[in-house]
């Protein structure tokens, strides 16, 4: 009767795991995206990552999305753009182009020259405040820290969570710790890109978007 009680015990509590498990993992799906249009555009917004620096003209991530996509995607990407001059210039750019869906990878310069997480979260939380007041939906690339050992900045995952976005957190992570990736200590090179891109769409995928 002992060892029967054991093993009982073992099985609700095995059940229990099983379940908090199931809880967790739900907690954590892709939050869900409208579909896009058939002519949507979408806007690819940043710095240097997103322009495609380090590889040449038509294999930036945008571009090579675009191909994967079949959708209009806009490089508005800016190389050596702070998040607060990106700040100032998405508007306009976003009443420019009208997009269903903006592309968010910025904060990269932010993070080499130093400055405060926190204004550089608030910068991209206003962004995509300004996305959402046009009811253009937004996805977050998430940009690792300089050092030893990459490793994506807390902030943009604490953002994600925090406003319910679509977080691709781990590509350039992985892309800017592999040499063959790469072509400096900060940008990605042609096959780099591809990477990046097939992420991106592979998220987009998941979101319903495409």
């Amino acid at each position: 009767m002992k060892q029967f009680m054991n093993h009982s015990a073992v099985l609700k509590l095995l059940s229990l795991i099983i379940t908090l498990v199931l809880l967790y993992g739900c907690g954590k799906d892709t939050p869900k995206l409208p579909k896009l249009s058939e002519d949507a555009v979408i806007l690819a917004f940043g710095d240097s990552l997103t322009y495609g620096t380090g590889a040449k003209s038509g294999e930036s991530y945008p571009a090579i999305l675009e191909n994967l996509s079949g959708k209009r995607i806009v490089n508005a990407g800016i190389p050596g753009e702070l998040s607060a001059k990106g700040l100032q210039r998405l508007s306009e750019v976003l009443n420019e182009h009208e997009p269903e869906l903006l592309l968010l990878c910025h904060g990269g310069n932010d993070l080499l020259r130093r400055h405060e997480f926190t204004k550089t979260a608030t910068n991209l939380k206003k962004m995509v405040l300004m996305a959402r007041e046009r009811c253009v939906s937004v996805v977050l690339i998430g940009v690792p820290r300089p050092g030893f050992i990459l490793k994506t900045a807390d902030f943009y995952t604490q953002i994600a969570e925090e406003m319910e976005l679509p977080f691709e957190g781990g590509i350039l992570e992985k892309i800017l710790s592999d040499r063959e990736l790469k072509s400096d200590t900060t940008h990605p090179n042609s096959k780099g890109y591809c990477l990046m891109a097939e992420a991106v769409h592979k998220l987009l995928k998941q979101t319903g978007a495409l």
